[in-house]
């Protein structure tokens, strides 16, 4: 009987000790989890919370540079070429309100994609770069892609864009809405957008009674 007892008592404690490192693995594996998760979810808000001090920076340097040269103090627009062209990157931005009213996707330049992590910018003709640097939208006239609209460049990175032809255009591969981690068409250096995108961001730029500023940064 001593022995069916003890045997009883070992097989109770053999149990006790598995379930015990069961729930240690167990809950080890949660924090775990929680952990990635927490982490994951706080790159996503840091990311989005860069992009936002970005554009308000930007804005806020537009803004004194409207006032300053004649642009439109109401609207600017910007282009985070940060930012994976899979994603929204063209920002119609409200000055008077500092938000942003509308976003979309927008190419780079060819010869700006050199399959490294960053960018290649240039002002260079026929390098089919995008430039970086404020740029005055100008007017409106239809050519080989629609409607287009003159951009000429006000920095010394950008100043050879109306040489260059660059020009704000639509075209039908760029899609109207986020396709990351796909990355979309690329251009010969011109911000091109969706067609309904810039359907839509037209009206703003031919209703402003003062150009428009547009600025491409990284």
């Amino acid at each position: 009987m001593r022995y069916r007892i003890r045997f009883v008592f070992l097989l109770i404690f053999i149990f006790s000790g598995l379930i015990s490192t069961g729930f240690y693995f167990w809950k080890n594996n949660q924090i775990k989890s929680a952990t990635h998760n927490n982490r994951n979810a706080f790159n996503r808000e840091a990311n989005s919370y860069n992009v936002s001090i970005k554009i308000n920076n930007h804005a806020a340097g537009l803004k004194k540079y409207a006032m300053a040269n004649g642009f439109s103090a109401n609207y600017c627009m910007m282009v985070d070429m940060h930012i994976a062209s899979g994603k929204p990157r063209f920002f119609l931005y409200d000055l008077q309100q500092d938000t942003v009213l509308l976003s979309g996707l927008v190419t780079h330049g060819s010869g700006s994609d050199r399959g490294l992590d960053d960018l290649f910018f240039s002002n260079q003709p026929n390098s089919n770069c995008t430039s970086l640097g404020k740029y005055r939208i100008g007017k409106s006239y239809y050519g080989k892609f629609g409607l287009a609209y003159k951009l000429n460049g006000l920095d010394n990175t950008n100043s050879a864009a109306f040489k260059r032809f660059v020009v704000l255009h639509a075209h039908e591969c760029v899609p109207a809405a986020a396709v990351y981690p796909q990355e979309i068409c690329q251009s010969w250096g011109c911000p091109t957008v969706a067609p309904v995108f810039l359907s839509t961001i037209s009206k703003y730029i031919d209703q402003s009674q003062n150009p428009i500023l547009l600025e491409i940064y990284y």
